[in-house]
């Protein structure tokens, strides 16, 4: 059943007729088997298959969303990873990014949280589980987590804070699930401390990935920084990334604008409270917007008024819609968000990192 698009409208930026369109330009992407690639014919990564399907959820294509996280469940490897990359079912990548497999436990919590059935989270916890299980073996001494195992099986030494943070927010979904099905996992909340704790206080044990925008407000969106620590990490990255009128840069040292990153921080800004300054923002962003397919364009080079890449991506469009949903706050997954990083759950002293 598909159900009805909710009102999303926000002052004539994103009509309802106009969310309708960005779900089924979405939902034209998806292969029939249930995976939703960056595009049709395009190639497939676990978490923006994922942020496509939360994006039909918002929509209320329910239908399709279900057999997006069916797929998930599918595919998913004996060790409860996927593969980085594949085409039309061939492997391309066969690694493990740690956030990629981490990102089901968003997505699931987020359909529960719009739909309220609660069936779907038992049906999902299987795979939920050996996600998230295989993620916390990454965690590395310092507490964040390993971003990839390769193709021997080994961890890499290296963490990354833009996964990391997306990661910590998965966790704190994983274990909101396990709450609710009744299941304690006191491995997953020693592994959220002990990420939330590097991520906030030890900076220099994440690469340096500092011209790329996510990595300035992810903390922010993920809820591993609240409160005056957050509105001054916004601060400090506005001149830097900011393209007053467009949206965001992607990385600090090119005049490229995504859509992407910039509704990803429209809803950072709304958890932390700056509605107006998102919904301006928002706005700016809507030049992306193709008429003719519903789709977004990835991004565009402002200077010569080029998109680039030639190309739409369900993902993009999916972030739209949450960034919508966030500010309008239309549906129950609505605050998936302003709720990140307040579970009360984690418990207490931070424990030792597994290997």
């Amino acid at each position: 059943m598909t159900a009805p698009a909710r009102d999303l409208s926000l002052h004539d930026a994103l009509t309802h007729e106009r969310v309708v369109r960005i779900g089924d330009f979405i939902a034209s992407q998806q292969d029939p088997n249930g995976a939703l690639p960056w595009f049709r014919g395009g190639h497939l990564d676990p978490w923006d298959h994922v942020e496509a399907a939360m994006g039909l959820t918002v929509a209320g294509r329910h239908d399709e969303a279900i057999r997006a996280y069916l797929w998930s469940a599918r595919t998913q490897r004996p060790d409860g990873s996927w593969p980085m990359k594949q085409t039309a079912g061939v492997v391309e990548e066969a690694a493990a990014d740690t956030n990629q497999c981490a990102y089901i436990a968003v997505g699931v919590w987020h359909y529960y949280l719009v739909t309220g059935h609660s069936a779907s989270l038992a049906r999902f916890w299987p795979t939920v589980e050996a996600a998230i299980n295989f993620v916390v073996r990454g965690q590395l001494a310092s507490g964040a987590i390993s971003w990839a195992m390769n193709v021997e099986r080994e961890w890499d030494d290296q963490a990354l804070l833009t996964g990391s943070c997306s990661t910590l927010q998965a966790i704190e979904c994983a274990c909101l699930i396990a709450e609710t099905l009744g299941h304690d996992r006191p491995r997953w909340r020693a592994a959220g401390r002990g990420l939330r704790d590097a991520i906030r206080n030890s900076p220099e044990v994440f690469e340096d990935r500092s011209r790329y925008s996510m990595d300035w407000y992810y903390p922010v969106l993920t809820g591993a920084v609240r409160d005056e620590a957050a509105a001054r990490l916004i601060d400090s990255g506005w001149e830097t990334f900011g393209w007053p009128g467009r949206g965001i840069r992607c990385v600090a040292d090119e005049p490229w604008v995504t859509a992407a990153e910039t509704v990803e921080l429209v809803a950072a800004l709304d958890a932390i409270g700056e509605s107006d300054r998102a919904t301006e923002l928002f706005n700016d962003v809507q030049f992306l917007f193709d008429e003719e397919t519903g789709g977004y364009w990835t991004g565009m080079n402002i200077p010569n008024e080029q998109v680039w890449p030639v190309e739409q991506t369900t993902w993009s469009a999916a972030a739209v819609l949450l960034a919508a949903d966030a500010l309008g706050q239309a549906t129950g997954g609505a605050s998936l968000f302003r709720d990140a990083g307040g579970w009360s759950g984690w418990g207490g002293a931070i424990e030792g990192a597994a290997s």
